[in-house]
């Protein structure tokens, strides 16, 4: 625990960001009746009963003192998932920084032996040499800033039924570029 407050207290520094990952299964869920049209000073009135179109997994990323938030979509939580994103962090987020330093729990996925599931050596190698991994103790993934950030995913854009990953996608994408343009920040 003391590990993670510590990073935490670290003055910003856009060459060493601070970055917590977490991820969070969705279920995908349709409507068997469509809702009843809304009318002025009421809710939406939709019907209890509904269709399951299968899972997903939803990946965060959040900068907490620099406001950068990434959140994406993958069809499973596999090993491979996870080194996508750890990628992409590297690569597209981050390409300028002399080392991430992550913070996220120790699910069984998210060790650097994932990198090297979905890379040739010499790729995975270079990644992992790119990051400064912290992870929350076990049952202290409450330390994970990114649990924040997936809290207010759920409140302000996954409180309805969503019913297809594309919609999702789409919902998610719009949800980070509105919290990546107000470059909302974590205290």
């Amino acid at each position: 625990m003391e590990d993670v407050l510590d990073v935490y207290e670290l003055p910003y520094n856009p060459m060493r960001p601070v970055v917590c990952m977490d991820e969070k299964p969705y279920q995908l869920l349709g409507d068997v009746r469509g809702p009843l049209p809304m009318r002025p000073g009421d809710d939406q009135k939709t019907d209890s009963e509904y269709t399951r179109n299968g899972t997903c997994s939803i990946f965060a990323f959040i900068e907490p003192l620099g406001g950068t938030h990434h959140v994406s979509v993958h069809e499973h939580r596999k090993a491979a998932d996870w080194a996508m994103e750890i990628k992409y962090l590297s690569d597209e987020m981050f390409p300028e920084a002399e080392k991430i330093i992550l913070v996220m729990d120790n699910l069984n996925t998210h060790k650097p032996a994932s990198l090297y599931k979905a890379f040739p050596p010499a790729e995975a190698r270079r990644i992992i040499k790119r990051l400064e991994i912290h992870y929350t103790p076990k049952h202290g993934s409450w330390l994970d800033m990114a649990e924040i950030e997936l809290n207010v995913m759920t409140r302000q854009c996954l409180s309805r039924r969503i019913e297809t990953i594309d919609l999702l996608r789409r919902e998610l994408m719009a949800w980070e570029a509105e919290r990546n343009q107000k470059g909302a920040k974590i205290q």
